[in-house]
């Protein structure tokens, strides 16, 4: 399985190889899990975990981002949880750099099937950007903070699993935009969302001029974004800003446990089909559906020989495999091209002879 699944990150460079192709023709550092409490401390773990807010490993109060892998009937699941209570969990230096490194973590992990991003505060999921700490900067600072912010959300968005961000409270600014990094979106009804930079006189610079009119419409997108509007959990769902909606409960956790329900019906599913899926619809969405279909053709080519090689022996020689799937891909589109040459030249003869 580890083996399977350390072999997409070859793909990815496959099927760019493959888009460009059929694009001229259609015209860390590995994370280390953290011990998983045996006997009495399981059970301790268990009762947490029903209790409400708390779950999964131990975890220091003063962290501002709490790393937690699930065990039992949650196996496979990481919950990263946002704890900068004292300022409504709002987006700084020390907060991206903690998010940074476990991304990278766990973008290497195979034993992560789906993560999933919630707030460890109450009524709150991020605020935005730390605008306390923002005024203290130099200007070139700024620059910097939120280029790293942009990076950081994009190392979230390119996960090779699923991401949902569990939405329980607001989601502001540079917040909604750590939420549109994710592949689904879950908020209870009370949950408040908006790209409010523009009241500041500025732009949502963490993608959320890229992301959001890729969510709900260019139109739409704009009108939010102009406006500086903010919509409930309820609207949200109206226009496809989130998947569900759901009514918040007394333990203000009904966003997260709706994205838990949902994180549990991935994990039977095959983890190495999920990461293919899941790159050949992000690459997809991002051409022409012609280089589109090339990119899930070869990507489907791909699934099939690494979830071959997932029962194999350790022994498997890789390189054998690498160039075995790279001429396989690049020869299907070559011979996509030359169809499309001799169609193109048959349909031009026909239109000469017409005229």
């Amino acid at each position: 399985m580890a083996a399977a699944l350390g072999g997409l990150g070859l793909l990815q460079g496959r099927v760019r190889l493959a888009a460009a192709a059929a694009a001229t023709s259609s015209l860390g550092r590995p994370g280390r899990r953290p011990p998983v409490p045996r006997g009495a401390a399981a059970a301790a773990a268990a009762a947490l975990l029903s209790a409400g807010r708390s779950y999964g490993s131990e975890a220091k109060e003063e962290e501002e981002l709490r790393v937690r892998y699930l065990d039992d009937e949650h196996k496979g699941i990481v919950v990263l949880g946002l704890n900068r209570s004292q300022a409504k969990n709002a987006l700084n230096k020390n907060l991206l750099k903690m998010m940074s490194k476990a991304v990278d973590a766990l973008k290497s992990d195979k034993k992560v099937r789906t993560v999933i991003f919630r707030s460890e505060v109450p009524g709150i999921f991020c605020a935005g950007a730390d605008l306390k700490e923002r005024a203290k900067m130099h200007s070139s600072e700024v620059s910097s903070f939120v280029s790293k912010a942009r990076a950081t959300i994009n190392e979230m968005a390119n996960l090779p699993v699923p991401t949902i961000a569990a939405i329980d409270g607001t989601a502001l600014g540079g917040g909604l935009e750590l939420a549109l990094a994710c592949d689904i979106r879950v908020a209870a009804s009370s949950a408040k969302m908006g790209l409010v930079e523009t009241k500041l006189a500025i732009i949502p610079g963490a993608g959320g001029t890229q992301r959001l009119p890729r969510t709900i419409g260019v139109s739409l997108a704009k009108e939010l974004i102009f406006s500086a509007r903010i919509v409930d959990g309820e609207e949200a769902k109206s226009i496809g800003l989130i998947s569900h909606v759901v009514e918040q409960n007394e333990a203000g956790d009904a966003a997260y446990r709706r994205a838990l329900a949902l994180a549990r019906e991935f994990l039977p599913q095959g983890p190495v089909a999920m990461r293919v899926a899941k790159l050949a619809i992000n690459q997809g969405m991002e051409v022409d559906l012609v280089t589109g279909l090339a990119i899930e053709e070869a990507c489907y080519a791909q699934e099939k020989i690494l979830s071959y090689r997932s029962n194999l022996s350790p022994f498997f020689e890789v390189n054998s495999l690498n160039i075995m799937t790279k001429k396989t891909a690049v020869s299907k589109i070559e011979k996509k091209e030359n169809n499309c040459k001799q169609i193109n030249q048959k349909e031009t003869c026909v239109q000469l002879k017409n005229q």
